[in-house]
């Protein structure tokens, strides 16, 4: 586990400090401990397989179930204790964003406007504009593609002018150009200071987005990290395609070489759909892929290729949660 900065200038940027959450429903603990923060101006990724308890977690930071024990703070204010003051920073999407489909986008943001103090028609055109709606705030909501829902339903939880933006699936549904224009948008609110915590399945969306990951499974928190240094520290895997793959095999584990024996459970869908019905998984160092070869073509091993694989959050996320599935 990559352990979190806690020098005094990261403590005081921490805008969501969430310490040791547990949930227990009847007789079970759904949440058994959930560390972790987030601070201003990044953007951080929430990971977790099927049933991890990542949408119990992300509800207990919006107050919409208390904890059974632990801690939701958010700029200072404990989200139990104090809840009107830490909510007050908060903007949250959880689930799909609630609008009113007859009402137009301007119509909509005017209705949770009256809701919140201090809310003028000036600020309701900043959020417009952020979002990049102004085209189409006056048009009714039904006509709206999805992704505009999305930013409509984003604009809403910014009205408040938060300090931390909650996305739950924000780019659930939407098509690639959609979900380029989302993942753009989100860069442009943390460069202006904003804390984002994102929940999201797409692994390969959170690796191109995220600054740091939280990875949970069965309750608990994994690892918290940088996403470059999480990846740097998952393991080395070697494709290595033979004309005999159990003689290439034989051979390798002769030399202390350790081979997967499932594939898949460990390695995702792309990476399996390219290997060769002779191909060997290894766990090895690049400098003793130089030293196998050798070793390979003297037994008479006919090598077809070899193929490092870059590490990836998926992959690292099914060593960590063992191939199970994610949400």
């Amino acid at each position: 586990m990559v352990a979190n900065d806690s020098s005094d200038s990261s403590r005081r940027d921490i805008v969501l400090d969430v310490m040791h959450l547990k949930k227990k429903i009847k007789r079970k603990w759904i949440i058994q401990d959930v560390t972790f923060d987030v601070r201003a101006g990044e953007i951080f990724g929430f990971l977790g397989p099927n049933g991890a308890g990542k949408t119990t977690t992300i509800r207990m930071l919006v107050d919409l179930i208390k904890p059974t024990e632990g801690s939701v703070k958010v700029c200072g204010y404990d989200v139990n204790r104090d809840p009107e003051q830490a909510l007050a920073y908060v903007g949250s999407i959880v689930e799909n964003p609630e609008v009113y489909p007859y009402l137009t986008g301007w119509e909509n943001l005017e209705h949770f406007a009256r809701m919140q103090p201090g809310i003028d028609q000036e600020r309701i055109q900043e959020v417009v504009d952020t979002v990049r709606l102004e085209q189409r705030i006056h048009d009714k909501v039904r006509t709206y593609s999805l992704g505009m829902r999305q930013r409509l339903g984003i604009a809403q939880a910014l009205l408040g002018r938060p300090k931390l933006l909650i996305l739950d699936e924000p780019t659930n549904g939407l098509d690639p150009k959609g979900i380029k224009e989302m993942r753009e948008f989100i860069r442009r609110l943390a460069a202006e200071g904003m804390a984002v915590f994102v929940s999201s399945h797409l692994l390969s969306e959170i690796q191109l987005l995220c600054d740091r990951v939280a990875i949970i499974s069965r309750g608990r928190v994994l690892a918290v990290g940088n996403v470059d240094e999480l990846i740097q520290g998952s393991s080395n895997y070697v494709v290595w395609n033979f004309n005999i793959a159990q003689k290439g095999s034989e051979i390798m584990k002769e030399a202390g070489i350790e081979l997967i024996e499932d594939p898949e459970s460990i390695l995702d869908d792309a990476i399996i759909a390219g290997m060769g019905k002779n191909a060997v998984v290894a766990i090895m160092e690049e400098d003793q892929i130089a030293k196998m070869l050798p070793r390979l073509v003297e037994a008479g091993v006919e090598v077809l290729s070899v193929h490092k694989i870059n590490p990836t959050l998926e992959q690292l996320f099914l060593e960590m949660t063992e191939g199970e599935a994610i949400e």
